[in-house]
């Protein structure tokens, strides 16, 4: 597992194929956090938990609509009574799961020199890449008394070690690759060649990536894989595809994406036989004025009508919400 490289996208060969009857299926992942200002250097301290509170009404409304969520809890939000009290309780009654997401910035020990290159968790030492990961995987399990099979890196920061190190933990599904996605500009990954179908990462398929899902639409959509990287050195050139609607980039979240957009990509990736569709959002837009995505109660309001709408829709074509449990249970070894 040490030698696996989450970065190098994978061979055709190693595509997860899951048991017969899975079919296609979809899992809802909450980036669980902190809040911070977007726009400001990252830093250590400062930040807020005020939508914490808000977790519950987002569980009920989960549990009306029969999607057991993926909490992917960071440092700050492990430490917080509250968190442990609403997620603990849904954990409990089979309602929800509970993963981790590192933020190195805020997660101990703090050793590294807070800055953006360094908010990339596989940017760091090795030793202190472990060191913070596992302090936050064994912080989870003792706040929450379950057991995280599922990762994700803050800021989709995978490393050369990373894969390493969650076999250490116990991981057994990593959900950090944003496939279609480059960020290099900042100093992190680039998964712009990355598969959105989910893969094996080792030979011996004991970590099962799932890629968030990410689909390309436009008379040109076929093309993406090789487009969208040029859209993405050559701005004008991306502004243009997108405003003809020769080629579009649309991930499955109601943060700066419209119900009419997501609804495309859930029947491209459907018409594509996607056999899982990773949905994903940050947990601060669950309140207004803590992300760039929802500002007021209007924003919130579409935000749950995104949700709504989209799982509706799902429903309508015969996908159904699963679990993490469920796609470790199905996949074929």
């Amino acid at each position: 597992m040490s030698q696996v490289d989450l970065l190098t996208p994978p061979a055709s060969s190693q595509t997860a194929r899951f048991a017969d009857g899975f079919g296609q299926r979809s899992l809802l992942t909450i980036d669980t956090e902190e809040e911070f200002d977007w726009e400001a250097p990252f830093r250590a301290d400062g930040y807020g938990l005020d939508h914490i509170a808000a977790l519950s009404g987002f569980q009920q409304f989960c549990e009306g609509i029969g999607v057991s969520p993926v909490y992917l809890v960071d440092w700050p939000v492990a430490q917080d009574a509250r968190a442990q009290e609403i997620i603990g309780d849904a954990i409990r009654r089979g309602q929800a799961e509970i993963g981790v997401q590192l933020h190195p910035w805020v997660n101990p020990p703090h050793h590294e020199e807070v800055n953006r290159r360094n908010s990339f968790a596989g940017n760091l030492p090795p030793e202190l890449e472990a060191e913070k990961f596992h302090r936050l995987r064994d912080l989870v399990e003792e706040n929450f008394g379950a057991v995280p099979l599922i990762y994700r890196a803050g800021r989709y920061g995978l490393g050369p070690h990373t894969a390493g190190l969650l076999g250490e933990g116990g991981i057994a599904v990593d959900s950090s690759v944003r496939a279609r996605f480059d960020y290099t500009d900042e100093g992190g990954p680039n998964y712009s060649r990355h598969p959105v179908a989910p893969y094996w990462a080792d030979a011996g398929k004991t970590l099962l990536e799932l890629p968030l899902t990410t689909s390309f639409w436009g008379m040109l959509r076929q093309q993406g894989q090789q487009l969208y990287p040029l859209a993405h050195r050559y701005p004008l050139l991306g502004s243009i595809l997108a405003k003809t609607g020769m080629l579009e980039r649309i991930g499955l979240t109601p943060e700066d994406i419209t119900l009419e957009e997501a609804l495309r990509a859930v029947d491209i990736a459907i018409d594509d036989d996607l056999p899982l569709l990773v949905l994903s959002f940050h947990s601060p837009s669950l309140a207004p004025g803590h992300t760039p995505y929802v500002h007021n109660e209007d924003d919130l309001d579409r935000l749950y009508d995104w949700l709504r709408g989209v799982y509706s829709y799902l429903r309508a074509r015969d996908v159904r919400p699963t679990t993490v449990e469920e796609i470790i249970a199905s996949a074929v070894r």
